[in-house]
């Protein structure tokens, strides 16, 4: 144990003076890695502070604050006149490190992929690069652009969830129910908007919308049930669904969203994305919207409607939600603030019967009980102190702009691609030439610092177009649009003559 204490510090402890830590928290963190690797034996001081100092090129105070701050916690005890040392308490319950170095018995490993039920590795998911922001051109869909994120006021919030009267009220086991402040912003602040009026009863909290999805597609379906999806449409409940016993059953799309014909009399639950149907972005009309509903009250259809991206409505007086329009409680309703918030808070909400939301809360419990309380405390104080309403606000004006900044793009490089979104959203659904692919297409333009989304994988048939893409403008700057785009095309124009 005591052979690695004996490196060098340098080899030790490595502070980088560009990181978002500070020096002192570095110290800190790296000296709590070294005790519980077991590379500071027990019978020997740590460095002093003037020769750890020295050593790390830092001041010495900085280095005292740091043994300070391990002595309050428990990891360093002070000897008179002998220095800092481990303290042992800290390590007692540890495995020791030899107990980990057991050797494996081959012939006795497990073959797990016997005993795998189900594979969702070999599913096909849209991939997005981790490092999309050294992109020059991201025109990925779904990411957000840190310049138009209210960090200040996010961390207000964030601040005041963590104050002594909030972490008393959140953080008991709160079992399977949600927190009141952000149940009473939905139900008075968000979904009236919308047009749906309900009782706070018949919302659940969930970990994003796929969260939402899958506990449907856990509590609904069976071999017996049919679910239409939308074709194009959203990859993750294809995905989901897949899981299920259940079958699918592909339904058109058109430049009204989904068609509405004697398919849908063939289905027990219908997965619609009547705002912004996704990926084409065409909006429903109230027309079809109704038409519909009747269609799925005559043939007992449940529809569950997904109203992602709602908010980010360029139209002075938007569609209701089908919810809204919904006199036979046969709409289910999912929504989201990944895409106004962050995508990476996950927090999304569903409405439907009492009876629904009873079972869905306690298979809930069951999954991962609420969650978190302190992530909904933060969101509930975001929408109760407005900060949302001004941060749409915000985003509007700006994917406006954006769309139109596109939009001319696109008309001047790559014409007749693509149809503006009427009704908002954060990206264009375009069709490349007849003899694209959008798969090679990727790679391509990818080298030349260009970001996009091949379209395939958003079609249920086994042979799907390849000419399709989506480019997203969420996470781009308005000054890199026309440029990227200009380079897109020219290299679609390589490609295709070739």
């Amino acid at each position: 144990m005591g052979y690695s204490w004996y490196m060098s510090i340098h080899q030790l402890f490595h502070l980088n003076p560009n990181s978002d830590l500070s020096l002192q928290k570095q110290i800190r963190e790296q000296v709590v890695a070294a005790i519980n690797n077991d590379q500071i034996p027990l019978d020997k001081p740590l460095p002093s502070s003037r020769n750890l100092s020295k050593q790390l090129h830092v001041a010495r105070n900085t280095v005292i604050l740091a043994y300070d701050h391990l002595l309050n916690d428990g990891y360093l005890v002070a000897r008179q006149r002998s220095g800092y040392f481990v303290n042992p308490d800290i390590l007692q319950g540890k495995v020791k490190s030899d107990d980990r170095l057991k050797p494996v018995i081959s012939e006795a490993l497990p073959d797990w992929q016997q005993r795998l039920k189900s594979k969702p590795t070999t599913q096909h998911n849209i991939s997005k690069p981790l490092d999309w922001r050294k992109y020059p051109y991201p025109f990925i869909y779904g990411q957000l652009d840190s310049e138009l994120f209210p960090t200040n006021n996010w961390r207000e919030c964030c601040r005041d969830a963590v104050s002594v009267s909030a972490i008393k009220d959140w953080a008991v086991d709160h079992f399977d129910h949600d927190d009141p402040l952000l149940i009473e912003q939905i139900h008075k602040r968000l979904l009236p908007r919308r047009g749906v009026w309900v009782d706070p009863e018949q919302i659940l909290v969930t970990v994003g919308a796929q969260h939402a999805l899958y506990l449907l597609a856990r509590l609904l379906l069976d071999s017996k049930s049919v679910m239409g999806l939308e074709d194009p449409g959203y990859v993750d409940i294809r995905n989901i669904v897949s899981l299920t016993p259940a079958s699918l059953k592909p339904l058109g799309v058109d430049e009204k969203g989904l068609v509405v014909d004697p398919k849908i009399d063939e289905c027990d639950f219908i997965y619609v994305t009547p705002s912004h149907q996704s990926p084409t972005t065409v909006t429903m009309p109230i027309e079809r919207r109704y038409e519909l509903l009747q269609r799925a009250a005559d043939s007992d259809v449940i529809l569950i409607e997904d109203d992602y991206e709602s908010e980010i409505n360029y139209d002075t007086n938007p569609l209701p939600a089908l919810k809204s329009l919904d006199k036979n409680d046969r709409v289910i309703y999912l929504s989201s603030l990944s895409k106004t918030l962050a995508p990476g808070l996950r927090m999304g909400y569903m409405v439907g019967p009492v009876e629904l939301i009873q079972e869905l809360r306690a298979l809930r419990r069951l999954m991962l009980r609420h969650p978190a309380a302190n992530n909904q405390r933060s969101v509930a104080l975001f929408l109760a102190r407005g900060y949302h309403d001004t941060l749409v606000r915000n985003l509007v004006h700006t994917y406006r702009e954006r769309c139109h900044i596109m939009k001319e793009a696109l008309d001047k490089y790559l014409p007749n691609s693509a149809q503006r979104p009427t009704y908002g959203g954060s990206s264009y659904w375009v069709k490349g030439p007849d003899n694209l692919d959008a798969r090679e297409l990727k790679q391509r333009v990818a080298e030349e610092g260009i970001l996009i989304e091949p379209g395939d994988i958003h079609f249920l048939s086994d042979a799907p177009p390849v000419n399709f893409f989506r480019l997203g403008f969420s996470s781009i700057s308005d000054e890199q649009i026309e440029p990227g785009i200009k380079k897109l095309a020219e290299i679609i124009n390589q490609m295709v003559e070739l």
